[in-house]
Order: C-alpha cells, then structure tokens, then sequence
C-alpha cells in the first residue's frame, strides 16, 4: 500500500471521464447537507480531511462489481481506479461543484474574509420554477454576500466570469471586483491536496475488503451489514443490497415491521446455528448464505402471512422485534404437509404470544432467542418435548399478574407489555365501533389512539388513577375520536346505538372485536 497526493482538480477529471467508479458494496450515498457544508467549508479554508483508499485496475475486468458515483457520467474512458474508502466525500465535491443535489444549492458566505463558511440552501418546485428564486439569481446573491460553489468549479472556466457580470449589473468595474474575490476559491479548489492510499491492481480480493474495513473513515461508522456487504460481493460475486431490494419486491410487507437489511443476517446465523448480533453476523459461512437465501425469502413470506393472520399489522404495534428472525427461520424450513403445518402454526402461535407477555426477551437477547431456536426446531422434527423450550418455561417466564397488567402504561409508548395488551384487544378484528371497518394496513395509520375513560371524566372520578394505562385504550378512526371526545362511555355507546340502524346489538357485535377479557 503506498500513499500518494491528487489535487481535487484531477479527482474530478477521473470522475467527469469515468476513470473512478465505487465497488457496488459501498453503502450508498449517505451524508446530510449539514455534514457535506462542513467538509466544503474545510475544503474552502484548506483544511485537512482525511485520506481516501484507492485500489488500482488492470485490464477491462474489474475486480467487483461496481457502479458510477452519484451524478457522474455513465460513458467515458477505461476504467482505472476503484474507490474503496471516500465515496461521500468525492460525491459531496462532484455533487455540489456541479450543482447536482434538486433540493440543495451550497454558497460560500464571504462576509467574513478570512474564514469562508459554506452553507445549504433547500430548493424546491413549483409551476416549473425553483424556489428560492433568489439563488439563481447572481445580483441578489452578491448582495447577500453569497457565491454559489458551482462557480469554484476548475472544470470550468466561464461560467464564473459569466456570473460576475451579471452580479455587477453591466459595472465593468464591480465585475472585476467580484472576479477577484471568486477566483483565489476556484484556486485554492482546483489545487486542495485529498491524498489517498493506494492498493496496486494485484491486490487479492479480500485483502482489499480487509483494509477496507479496517480503514473505513466515513463519518457514519460501518455497521456488521455494511462489511457482510463487502465480505459478500468478495467472496461470491453476489451484492447484498440487490438481494435486500429483491426481498422488498417480493414480500414488500415485511418493510411494515422492520428494515430488512439485519433482519435477513439475524435469520440466517439462526439458520446457521449462530446469535443473531454482530458476531454471529460476521461468523456466518457467506456461500451458505448465498444458499439460504431462497429459505430466506421463503421464510420472509410465511412469516408475514403469520403476522397479519394475528392481526399484527406494523411495526409501531409489535411489542418485540426479535420475534421476526426466528419466525422467519422456522417458517423457512417448516413442513409442506397441511396437517403439520397446522401443528407448527399452534406452536408458533404460542412462542410468539408468550414472548410478547414475558420476559424472557428483555435480557441476553440473542443467546435467548438462538436457545429457543435450536429447541423449537428440533421440537417441530419431532425429536424434542413443549417442556425443553426456554420460552415456554412457566416457573422462570411467567405471565404478568393482574396488578402488572392494570398498571401497564400507554400503548403508544415502545412498552412490550402496552403493545402486547393492545394486540389482543384487536386480534378479534377490531371494527370501529361507529363505521364498522375493520382494522388493516390501509387504515392503521387514520387510526387514533383513544381513551374509554375520557381522561378528564377519570380525573373527577378517580383522581388517584392514571387514565394512560393500556386497559384504557382502544384504536379508532379520527372522526369517531373527534365525535367521541370527553364523553362517558354509557353516554357515547348509548348514542352510537341510537344512531345505527341495526341497534344495541350490532355495537355489542362491534365492541366483542376489541374487547379483552382476562381471567384470574
């Protein structure tokens, strides 16, 4: 590996003639405008920013599959270099210094001459025009004292005398001054020194995704994904971001309870018999993986259709997430015939809801859940008893008492045990009690969060109890809430009867799908 220096004027050649591309197991673009104004502003003052990594090409075969940065030209000259290490930072220069993000434009603010600060300014549409108009316009951006970055741009030489022309208003004298005050930025742009380490094109595969990973230096830190990404495409070929989109294509309702992307590495070190975190993710055999995957997608669907058959509808409901990674591993290799997937619903009925209303996952997490795992898989081959799954241990994990569930908080609140009490006072269907809809996917969202007992009732009549528990809350539409409001349940439900044509009898039937009955 040998260190080397590129002026920024010849990064941007290598980018404009497609001379650089960015092995497609980067993550994506993923600075924000506040953190790319502050490398521009480091840039401008010529002050340090790090090194990049580089890793040389020889022939017309790349080493890994790869892709354009963001914004660049899709044809150009032969391929040269991959880099490994730098992607925001080479994007956030080509990006801002072509004027390419559509809801940003970065200025230099030059009120203060010896500290340049480059700021974001949000851009928007509207009747075809981008607002605000002001931006684009250089007389008005001089008066502010603002220098759009484009104009620093060393690929281009006009556009900036162009710029300061129409910024002095025809005043060949201002134009000059302007001109003045932009060029010693384009050269202190052109000529900023982003040295770089560079690999030879002889590099090994994984030695380069080795040192890649140890001399990552973006400002977001890699995640156990982002280097199974890299280990992956390295060892197979296959890119793991394209498998996650095809996931989302397939079975796009598993995005309802959780982003995919660790999801699917907690369902397969399950199904390699490791923990489902970060070192179980990074132990995992990549071309077993790669073998899995269709169980994986397999597993994705079945577990899905489990959820929602439990009327568990999205994330914002669902107690626990670390129930996800071992459905989708026992569904990916449960049984075809009718008879025993019917047995391994009830059994999985029954993991599911004791791990929302115990504790078994509020510790130790991944060990309990590779635990579980190995005893539930081994119970559905019929080589294992009920008795030897952890999670159905009644002594060790058991269920909440009365007082445990009265005192239960606000199911809005990320509370397991909340979250679990409101799920069952839905499973029954949970019909509005004035519209008769059913609660789904298309309308949880119009669905609000509302007292039985109108908190301000409670307070004059049980001043001492708190009206945010989960026993008093119950989801319905907005407009049967704004109707609703303060009153008394004797009094709302009376009224709702009194208005449905089908009587006292049909709310009965509507409250029976939301209604929890508990027996001690």
């Amino acid at each position: 590996m040998e260190a080397r220096q590129r002026l920024v004027k010849d990064w941007l050649t290598k980018v404009r003639t497609r001379q650089i591309l960015l092995p497609r197991f980067q993550r994506y673009e993923s600075w924000g405008s506040s953190i790319t104004a502050d490398f521009l502003t480091s840039v401008v003052r010529d002050l340090p920013v790090g090194s990049t990594l580089v890793l040389g090409v020889e022939g017309e075969e790349l080493p890994f599959v790869s892709r354009e940065i963001v914004g660049a030209p899709k044809d150009g000259e032969r391929v040269a270099e991959l880099l490994l290490d730098g992607q925001q930072r080479l994007t956030a220069l080509w990006r801002s210094l072509t004027d390419d993000y559509p809801d940003k434009t970065y200025l230099v603010n030059i009120k203060d001459e010896k500290n340049h600060e480059v700021i974001a300014i949000s851009r928007w549409e509207r009747n075809r025009r981008r607002f605000p108009l002001w931006v684009d316009q250089p007389k008005e951006c001089w008066e502010r004292q603002l220098i759009p970055f484009k104009l620093l741009n060393p690929d281009d030489e006009t556009t900036y005398q162009t710029w300061a022309d129409s910024a002095s208003n025809g005043d060949p004298v201002l134009a000059r001054k302007v001109e003045h005050v932009i060029t010693p930025l384009r050269s202190r742009i052109a000529s900023f020194n982003l040295p770089f380490l560079y690999l030879p094109s002889e590099t090994p595969k994984d030695v380069a995704i080795e040192v890649f990973v140890k001399l990552n230096t973006s400002l977001v830190r890699l995640t156990a994904f982002d280097i199974l990404v890299a280990q992956l495409e390295a060892a197979t070929g296959e890119p793991l971001h394209d498998l996650v989109v095809s996931l989302k294509s397939s079975v796009p309702e598993i995005t309802y309870y959780t982003e995919p992307s660790n999801l699917v590495l907690s369902a397969d070190a399950l199904l390699q018999d490791k923990p489902p975190n970060q070192r179980g993710y990074l132990d995992l055999d990549l071309k077993q993986f790669v073998d899995d995957w269709p169980k994986i997608v397999k597993g994705s669907k079945e577990c899905v259709q489990f959820l929602e058959a439990e009327r568990i509808i999205d994330r914002e409901r669902l107690p626990i997430e670390s129930v996800l990674a071992p459905l989708i591993a026992l569904w990916a290799e449960a049984p075809e015939t009718p008879d025993e997937r019917g047995n391994v619903r009830i059994l999985l009925r029954k993991y599911l809801w004791r791990s929302f209303f115990t504790e078994r996952y509020d510790r130790a997490v991944p060990t309990a859940i590779l635990q579980d795992y190995r005893v539930l898989k081994r119970l559905i081959l019929g080589e294992a008893k009920e008795t030897e799954v952890p999670c159905f241990d009644k002594d060790k994990y058991p269920l909440p008492n009365k007082e445990e569930i009265i005192q239960s908080r606000w199911p809005r609140y990320k509370d397991r045990l909340a979250r679990a009490l409101l799920l069952l006072t839905i499973r029954g269907g949970a019909e509005d009690i004035k519209d008769d809809a059913s609660l789904s996917v298309k309308n949880i969202q119009q669905r609000h969060y509302h007292h039985l007992f109108p908190v301000a009732w409670l307070r004059e009549k049980a001043p001492n109890e708190d009206p945010n528990r989960a026993l008093n809350c119950i989801l319905i539409n907005r407009r049967t809430n704004a109707e609703i409001l303060a009153k008394e349940p004797i009094k709302y439900l009376l009224e709702t009867c009194e208005a449905s044509d089908l009587g006292e009898n049909e709310i009965r039937r509507r409250l029976g799908t939301i209604l929890l009955i508990l027996s001690y």
